[in-house]
């Protein structure tokens, strides 16, 4: 599953709308909604900020959980 899928999903598991958690992490909704849509994605400081806000690893999040 690729980024924006799984942040859509953690998102909707959490119950939340785009711009409550774009509020949360300090960035626009727009930008936000762009990882989701799969067309931006996020520097390190705002992946870490989303990893610690859903309470999941980067590996999850990138796909790499099952690689290895």
């Amino acid at each position: 599953m690729e980024l924006g899928k799984k942040l859509k999903e953690l998102r909707g598991e959490k119950r939340l709308k785009q711009s409550e958690v774009a509020n949360k992490l300090g960035i626009s909704v727009s930008c936000y909604g762009g990882y989701e849509q799969g067309y931006r994605e996020p520097d390190l400081k705002t992946l870490i900020k989303i990893c610690k806000f859903y309470d999941v690893s980067s590996d999850y999040l990138l796909g790499l959980e099952n690689i290895f």
